[in-house]
């Protein structure tokens, strides 16, 4: 059976995006970014949100871009490889091979999907993400903690949800940047463990 992840860049007070919608200081260095490629290269399936699908399908063409680096270069060939799905009530069209539109997030439907699939699945975007979390269907977390605080914006992880998480892994970059690997080991619910209960163990890798 597939996994099916949850990836995203959070300021250290838990932000994927600030109050104004802004994310320039998530933009990864080259250190991360070829840490992120290592990680996505065997996941075989996107799950999008609209706006991060819009975001994302950059990648589509960027290969074509002149000057353009190596590892940029390996994400843009590692995101054109993969099967998108894009889950939107208003898209109509996409700009991106390999992509189709689902107009409702439908948990059994992605329940079989892991079932059937031979390569791992990830979930982007933490609105899209939540509805993950919370069917108890994201197997893995994995957090990209950024040295900012930005104060308020758009949450990476839902609210009234509490997992319980084993830590798998966890990497420091010289940018300050520190990636975490979580395994869940329970369904994402309201009225999951306490706080309390929540684990956090597991192996250093540095």
């Amino acid at each position: 059976m597939a996994k099916l992840i949850y990836s995203a860049i959070t300021s250290l007070d838990g932000y994927v995006a600030d109050a104004d919608g802004n994310f320039d200081w998530a933009a990864p260095d080259e250190e991360v970014h070829t840490f992120v490629n290592d990680l996505e290269r065997p996941v075989g399936t996107y799950l999008y949100g609209r706006r991060l699908y819009e975001v994302m399908a950059y990648w589509e063409t960027a290969h074509t871009l002149t000057d353009q680096p190596p590892f940029m270069r390996d994400f843009a060939q590692i995101w054109q490889a993969a099967d998108k799905i894009v889950y939107s009530k208003t898209l109509e069209t996409v700009s991106s091979a390999r992509t189709r539109i689902e107009r409702n997030f439908d948990a059994e439907a992605i329940r079989q999907l892991k079932a059937a699939a031979a390569r791992d699945i990830t979930v982007g975007g933490p609105d899209l993400a939540a509805q993950a979390i919370k069917a108890g269907l994201v197997d893995e977390c994995h957090l990209f903690l950024a040295p900012i605080v930005v104060g308020s914006g758009n949450h990476s992880l839902p609210d009234n949800v509490r997992p319980t998480l084993e830590l798998l892994d966890e990497r420091r970059f010289g940018n300050g940047v520190i990636h975490l690997r979580y395994r869940t080991t329970t369904e994402g619910h309201a009225d999951a463990a306490p706080a309390s209960q929540v684990t956090q163990q597991g192996p250093r890798s540095v």
